[in-house]
């Protein structure tokens, strides 16, 4: 009950990740652990007191991007040695959640950053990873992805549990390659949706099934979501690894992205 939200703080998307996973945390009834790696071996002598201060400063200005947003969220900092996926990776093992900065990536539509420090963390976590963008998200649905597997029925108990939180309604989409499969996945969708929603019957849920590619279709949602919540892998439950949909999303989703693993059911009911 006392994992908190830790929270990768790098150079370059600091605040935005600090004003994200403050709400999160606040939502949650979590407390913020911010923290700043590099490697301390790397670094002439010289360099290392120039370091340590920008480190200080960056976990100054997340601190207070925290404390003006949500005051009432508990802070813990710390500045360690070693690379920060690494760390991160490490310490998610007694976290809630891990958020980190996504470095860019939804600008870049031709590339596939397999080596991006987001991607790393989101693939190797033991608990959910919340990829942050840079620019604010606009204030739509929490949108989940559900396929039918057990991975992705959690992402829909989180999904649900991150909309009651943040007082917002739930999209839950199911795509699927045939006409002939919609009217099977609507019956099991609403299913799923009515058996998992009996614990939040105040969250207005959308339920749709369409058509298409998974990851394009859910990437094309996500434009209008505040959050999108999905499984690591859906029906391909491999540990350490990512599936085409969560890659999708975590590559070209523009809103912030959950990526769900670690876990075998939805947020403590009292703490959301």
């Amino acid at each position: 009950m006392d994992a908190p939200v830790l929270v990768g703080v790098g150079p370059q998307d600091a605040l935005p990740v600090a004003r994200l996973a403050a709400r999160v945390a606040a939502a949650h009834g979590r407390r913020l652990h911010l923290l700043h790696a590099f490697n301390w071996a790397d670094l002439e002598a010289p360099a290392v007191s120039g370091s340590r201060a920008d480190a200080e400063q960056l976990i100054s200005q997340a601190t207070a991007a925290v404390n003006e947003n949500e005051p009432g969220v508990p802070v813990t900092t710390e500045i360690a040695e070693g690379a920060a996926v690494a760390n991160l990776v490490r310490r998610s093992a007694t976290a809630f959640l891990v958020a980190v900065g996504d470095g860019g990536m939804a600008h870049c539509e031709r590339c596939i950053p397999a080596d991006s420090p987001a991607v790393q963390v989101a693939a190797r976590a033991e608990c959910p990873v919340l990829v942050v963008r840079r620019e604010p998200p606009p204030s739509g649905p929490v949108l989940v992805g559900v396929d039918g597997s057990a991975s992705a029925e959690v992402a829909l108990g989180w999904a649900l549990a991150c909309a009651d939180a943040h007082r917002s309604r739930l999209l839950a989409v199911w795509v699927v390659d045939s006409d002939a499969m919609i009217e099977e996945a609507t019956e099991r969708l609403g299913d799923l949706v009515s058996r998992h929603r009996a614990g939040r019957p105040d969250v207005a849920v959308e339920c749709h099934v369409i058509r298409g590619e998974p990851g394009d279709v859910l990437v094309d949602q996500s434009r209008s979501a505040q959050l999108v919540v999905v499984a690591a892998r859906g029906d391909e439950p491999l540990r350490g690894m990512l599936g085409a949909v969560s890659q999708a999303l975590l590559y070209h989703a523009p809103s912030p992205v959950i990526v769900i693993r670690g876990v075998t059911g939805p947020p403590d009911r009292d703490r959301s």
